[in-house]
């Protein structure tokens, strides 16, 4: 297949723009795109990565890659759906944007050109800004994007109102001084591209090109992030490959062909003999092992996921003493409530007393009802679910 016909196969072209030669320039080695974020933590998360691992492919294909870190507008902070973004303070953004620069490298190859789009604006004032950009872009334009639209009943600040305008602008930077053409996104920032596409064209005359990659969802049909609460983290200290491993492990079968498509760089014919095999034998979990193996595997690494593949086979065969330790910071006596929270085993304290109460939680093989029961031992494992367990120690 050529490349725009294997994105399409795996579902990675939700939107693009219509210029006539399109398929044609994306299927020719050599082009110039961008993919960006905001240093809104200091790792990316498993929603970024099926964007990351598209970036890849262009690589891969020959295509190449500028990867934009927003200095500059993670200062002002993407409009979300609901409500407006916490501004983080200059320090951190600088502590995330460095951290980020180096997880990129090692994602995408050491060889992408990591950017900031802070270095180019920070020395423009406002009255150039204005004059130079936004002159160009019909307020009743901007209104008219989606997120923009969903945010007026609720109220939207002029800050957020004119990120699109600084994405725009970055777009245009990166055209005229790095011959880059094409933007590549999630679909949410679809607005954001066309406002940069709409403003190369009335200030340069010149086309450029786009395309958007759906977002992914769970099987609850949650997107897949930090701010829904349900993030596994690129960065293996934030999250092990093991639980990553296992994550997909236990994802239903109504995912498993969605993310091999995305989430992998099997072939076509290696994934549907995969799932031929699977749907013969759902029982065995083939697809899911693959998945989970293939996804470690590229983002951590071949011993990582051997590890990750060891240790799972193991925990479900009974043997826990093969879970590494949660080291707790409270001590003997404290509520299993607080220490379900502080290893991280649910987000909060609603959450794990809701797994309690509805009998989700197990302590060294029994089941704990009563959300005040308090812990008398030093080591134990708990157990989430049907499939997930937690070797923890207090101090």
């Amino acid at each position: 297949m050529t490349l725009y016909e294997d994105l399409e196969w795996r579902g990675l072209i939700k939107d693009r723009t219509n210029n006539d030669d399109f398929i044609e320039r994306l299927n020719t080695k050599g082009l110039t795109f961008y993919w960006g974020t905001d240093p809104t933590a200091d790792s990316l998360h498993i929603g970024h990565y099926s964007s990351l691992l598209t970036v890849k492919r262009l690589v891969k294909y020959g295509h190449h890659a500028i990867v934009l870190v927003g200095g500059a507008t993670g200062m002002i902070g993407d409009p979300r759906p609901t409500k407006e973004r916490d501004i983080l303070p200059k320090e951190v953004i600088a502590h995330n944007l460095e951290a980020l620069s180096r997880q990129l490298k090692s994602i995408v190859g050491k060889d992408v050109e990591v950017v900031n789009n802070y270095d180019w604006t920070k020395d423009i004032n406002i009255m150039d800004f204005l004059r130079d950009t936004g002159k160009y872009i019909n307020v009743n334009y901007m209104l008219d994007k989606d997120i923009i639209k969903r945010r007026l009943d609720t109220g939207i600040t002029f800050a957020e109102f004119t990120y699109t305008l600084l994405q725009a602008y970055d777009f245009l930077y990166l055209y005229q001084n790095k011959n880059c053409i094409m933007q590549v996104e999630g679909s949410d920032q679809w607005g954001n591209i066309t406002t940069g596409i709409d403003l190369i064209n009335k200030k340069l005359g010149k086309n450029a090109y786009a395309f958007t990659m759906p977002l992914i969802l769970d099987a609850a049909g949650n997107k897949i992030g930090k701010s829904e609460g349900n993030a596994l983290w690129l960065d293996k200290n934030k999250t092990p490959g093991y639980d990553i491993y296992q994550y997909f492990v236990n994802i239903p079968d109504s995912k498993v062909l969605e993310y091999l498509k995305v989430y992998t760089f099997l072939t076509k014919d290696e994934i549907e003999d995969l799932m031929a095999r699977h749907e013969k034998f759902p029982e065995k979990r083939e697809a899911q092992k693959v998945l989970a193996y293939e996804f470690v595997k590229d983002l951590h690494g071949t011993e990582e996921a051997e590890a990750a593949k060891k240790k799972s086979e193991a925990i479900y065969s009974g043997n826990t003493d093969a879970l590494d330790v949660k080291e707790s910071s409270l001590s003997i006596g404290a509520s299993l409530l607080d220490i379900i929270v502080d290893v991280s085993i649910a987000p909060s304290k609603s959450e794990a007393r809701r797994l309690i109460e509805q009998g989700g939680i197990s302590l060294d093989g029994e089941k704990i009802l009563d959300v005040k029961y308090t812990v008398s031992k030093n080591t134990f494992v708990i157990q989430k679910g049907k499939k997930s367990f937690h070797k923890v120690s207090l101090k």
